[in-house]
């Protein structure tokens, strides 16, 4: 359908909700809101749900079984092979089931001849019609971070390295220059020019996996670093009470702040003072899923031979006396309805920091929004046990996934 109308939906916009309202589509776009409609109009029925932009992810380290720079889930025998253009189309049409019709592939700490190949795969992907431009940008997530444990976190020791601006370049060519956010940390030696050169490029600098003193997040912040990534994680499990480097982060009112709200990387507690110190407009809420979202429940054998386990609630984590976290395999509509149940926070709410915030950090001008001349990416979704269950979602104006 060229041309067709969403009707009878809950409409969720910037500007308020519209009850009963209706959206014309045409050759991808939002071409109108609350048309005239008649018998002959060709559309979706959206009775009973909400209508929403599509949410936008911009830190997805996989997906069912398909690891952007780690080995595969599960898959022993292909564990070393190449990433491929084919996988990454699974990524994006497993993530469309999800409601997430925009989102950022992110490369973790490896080596530069691994991250450098995966670019240039991505590269092909992003600009592959069959993804419909869902792949905006990509996230670089080290190998500029601290080589302390605890703050490293999974990041191998092997490949945490300082920055390097001839290496960065070289990937970000790689990348077709779509690498749009950069994870470093900031008291690591060369850190500031960094930050700068970045800047100038057009990336976005992101704090994190780092121990960084006051005085050096605020010179990051000097030198153009914008975000925290997955704020409250990346981080030693014992840490000083007072000189630690999450309080300067929130207590920054020129730093935004990435959170994963799962409802296992961070307590009920701290998204509530999280969201209380930088409200709705400084916040971003993201997966940080691994390959293992979108798999069966069950115990899984990792490189290094140790086990993890996904329950059916969603926690991944390791096996036995260990019990730590192993990442994330809950897909970003859950964490939109945590934290929206945890906090308060309206739905409208909830969902711009899932979509607008995201997009306007980045510039994605184009989506984001329900408005006439915008990219129509679009997720009608239902509430049920306090759960978002998307129903079908629009990608440039083409129905990729129906529930029923």
């Amino acid at each position: 359908m060229e041309k067709y109308c969403i009707k009878n939906g809950r409409i969720i916009t910037s500007l308020g909700n519209i009850e009963n309202g209706s959206i014309e589509i045409e050759n991808g776009f939002i071409s109108s809101l609350n048309p005239a409609l008649n018998e002959t109009t060709q559309a979706i029925d959206a009775t009973g749900c909400y209508v929403a932009p599509g949410l936008i992810d911009i830190q997805v380290n996989g997906y069912n079984s398909v690891s952007f720079s780690l080995e595969r889930a599960e898959d022993t025998a292909k564990e070393n092979s190449d990433l491929t253009v084919e996988d990454i189309k699974k990524v994006t049409e497993g993530l469309w089931k999800e409601g997430v019709t925009t989102y950022f592939p992110t490369l973790t700490t490896n080596s530069k001849e691994l991250l450098t190949k995966n670019f240039r795969t991505l590269a092909a992907a992003a600009s592959d019609s069959a993804n419909l431009g869902s792949i905006a940008g990509f996230h670089l997530e080290g190998p500029y971070i601290s080589q302390i444990d605890g703050y490293r976190g999974a990041h191998p020791l092997e490949h945490v390295r300082k920055p390097d601006m001839e290496e960065f370049k070289e990937l970000f060519k790689a990348s077709g220059e779509n690498i749009k956010l950069l994870t470093l940390a900031p008291e690591i030696e060369g850190a500031m020019e960094f930050i700068t050169e970045c800047r100038k490029m057009g990336v976005v600098v992101s704090l994190g996996h780092h121990n960084g003193s006051p005085v050096q997040i605020s010179n990051a912040i000097n030198n153009g670093a914008r975000l925290s990534t997955h704020l409250g994680n990346g981080c030693p499990r014992i840490i000083d009470r007072h000189n630690n480097h999450l309080w300067p982060q929130l207590a920054n009112s020129r730093l935004k702040i990435c959170v994963i709200a799962d409802g296992f990387h961070l307590t009920p507690e701290m998204l509530q003072v999280f969201y209380k110190v930088k409200g709705t407009e400084n916040t971003i809420l993201t997966s940080d899923i691994t390959s293992y979202a979108g798999m069966p429940t069950g115990i899984y054998k990792i490189k290094n031979g140790e086990t993890i386990e996904k329950a059916a609630n969603g926690k991944l984590s390791f096996s036995g006396s260990n019990g730590g976290l192993y990442g994330s395999a809950t897909t970003l509509q859950d964490g939109v309805a945590h934290f929206m149940n945890v906090t308060g926070c309206s739905l409208q709410e909830a969902i711009q920091m899932a979509t607008a915030n995201p997009a306007n950090l980045h510039g994605l001008t184009d989506r984001a929004s329900i408005e006439v001349g915008k990219r129509a990416d679009l997720i009608l979704f239902t509430i049920e046990n306090a759960k978002i269950v998307i129903q079908k979602t629009i990608v440039a104006g083409k129905v990729v996934y129906a529930k029923d």
